[in-house]
């Protein structure tokens, strides 16, 4: 089984359906080459797009096993992300508080500090990791450019944005990048439904981007309930589970996530290549809309009015 490439935009990048998100590679107790094993796993069953950021400090270690078999970056989609700056770490020195940082110093300094962890000349997304209140719209407009002109970064994009903050940030990245922003990252599950009704799907859908989801199995929460809705949910997942003669909840999850016709692409945080399989089997997977309404109804806890 070999997932699907989706084009991110009319002239974005061509992507895996499913995105392999390494948050957590420093705590998966990994060595260089197990990790290197891992990327040429889930690169056989056609997930070629990976997912990091400055602040998660694993890129380097993503690097190093990189390294080790360099002719593999050809075949991989390389995200990350900038913006957000912890206390006690950064490239521009040490923070005093956690704060967010768009400026142009900051992101040129986190795209360098980005390529030479990786190992890499050129990431094929840069992603704005959060909102930030201070942020100037044309500066960055002008520092995305730069960067595109420099082969330092391909496409660009955001990451937990709101329809507004994205309206503002796509009008002057549009004006000087033919395609502007290719994507939105933004957290959707059947736990968490606010992307349902706070407009970032359709304004994806409006702009034709594509958004990449995070946290689609809400941190565990489908799987190990730790309250009354992750229980419901966990049964009616279940049911669909049964319905379809479908093994794994996991990926009836991830196919109710997928069903909004946005194209969307789920982000996998897990370590393990048998996960990843059970997710991607979402894409084999057609929900009725009774069967999509069933868990929506478990999560919000009424039936549609």
């Amino acid at each position: 089984m070999s997932v699907s490439r989706v084009t991110m935009s009319p002239n974005g990048p061509e992507v895996s359906r499913f995105i392999a998100g390494y948050w957590r590679l420093n705590s998966w107790g990994m060595s260089t080459q197990q990790i290197l094993a891992f990327i040429q796993q889930h690169l056989e069953l056609g997930i070629t797009t990976v997912d990091h950021a400055m602040v998660y400090r694993s890129e380097q270690a993503f690097g190093q096993a990189l390294a080790l078999q360099p002719s593999l970056r050809e075949n991989l989609e390389i995200v990350s992300k900038c913006g957000i700056r912890p206390a006690g770490f950064g490239p521009l020195g040490a923070q005093a508080i956690n704060h967010y940082d768009s400026s142009k110093g900051a992101i040129v300094e986190s795209v360098d500090a980005s390529l030479s962890n990786l190992q890499t000349e050129y990431l094929d997304l840069l992603l704005i990791h959060r909102p930030d209140f201070l942020m100037n719209p044309e500066e960055i407009a002008e520092i995305f450019l730069q960067l595109k002109q420099s082969g330092k970064v391909r496409y660009f994009g955001v990451s937990n944005f709101n329809v507004a903050q994205m309206d503002l940030l796509q009008s002057a990245v549009s004006k000087l990048i033919p395609e502007g922003l290719v994507s939105n990252q933004i957290e959707f599950s059947p736990y968490n439904l606010h992307a349902l009704y706070d407009g970032v799907l359709e304004q994806c859908h409006r702009y034709k981007i594509t958004p990449m989801l995070w946290s689609c199995l809400a941190g565990g929460k489908l799987l190990s309930p730790e309250d009354d809705k992750g229980e419901l949910l966990k049964q009616n997942l279940q049911i669909v589970a049964d319905e379809l003669n479908i093994e794994d909840i996991e990926a009836v999850a991830y196919a109710w996530v997928m069903t909004p016709p946005h194209n969307s692409l789920p982000l996998l945080g897990t370590s393990k290549i048998a996960n990843m399989r059970k997710a991607i089997a979402a894409e084999q997977i057609s929900l009725s809309r009774e069967q999509w309404y069933r868990i929506w109804e478990a999560s919000t806890g009424h039936p549609v009015p």
